[in-house]
């Protein structure tokens, strides 16, 4: 039985890799691929891939909230996350948006097929190099104590736009809504969060993983 996989990262190089590495097997199929999170939850919806291979950095729209989206869209897709990212945070935000499994870059190579095969099967798979205990544990202890569990994806969204430096018009456009919305949703947020400015507001989504650094 092939697999149909969607390949999401933001550097085409590490697509390529990817789609060299699964095709090199014969029950993979590489359906499509995207360089952020807005595109791929619409790659998502027209090509209803077995698997999605997601990373978390990217630009327009995380791969945390692409892979809720997805979850939601296409029930039967399964995510794979694969991130350099390997904190409690990250691990806990994926999981809880819906994902799968959970993979290291870093370890990509030799646990990939088996990763895509697993989470494929309805099974969740976390990298070798991630103790699940610490994921039990803290989804145990933290439930939904992250500060963004106060935003609504909407608020994530606005947020992670105007964090990428864009303005409250280019903001509005990309998700239909106007200025003044966004403005009023900015000032919501901010006094969800008890931060006083918009540099704070910024570092905020930054540290959380909303957008990446570079």
């Amino acid at each position: 039985m092939t697999i149909r996989v969607l390949l999401v990262d933001d550097h085409a190089i590490v697509r390529d890799g990817l789609r060299f590495l699964l095709e090199a097997h014969g029950d993979f199929e590489v359906v499509g691929g995207a360089a952020n999170g807005r595109d791929a939850v619409r790659a998502a919806r027209e090509l209803q891939p077995d698997v999605v291979i997601m990373d978390l950095a990217m630009p327009e729209l995380n791969g945390t909230e692409a892979t809720q989206q997805i979850h939601d869209a296409c029930p039967a897709t399964q995510v794979l996350v694969l991130s350099m990212h390997s904190t409690a945070e990250h691990i806990y935000r994926a999981f809880q948006a819906g994902a799968q499994g959970y993979l290291l870059k870093e370890s990509a190579g030799p646990e990939l097929l088996a990763a895509v095969r697993t989470v494929h099967a309805g099974r969740r798979y976390l990298s070798q190099k991630i103790a699940e205990t610490m994921v039990d544990d803290y989804i145990r202890e933290r439930h939904a104590a992250s500060p963004l569990d106060s935003l609504s994806a909407r608020e994530r969204q606005i947020l992670q736009s105007i964090a990428e430096g864009k303005s409250s018009a280019e903001t509005a456009r990309a998700l239909s809504l106007s200025p003044k919305t966004v403005e009023t949703y900015r000032s919501r947020m901010m006094k969800k969060l008890g931060l006083d400015d918009f540099a704070a507001l910024v570092r905020f989504a930054i540290q959380h993983g909303l957008t990446p650094l570079e």
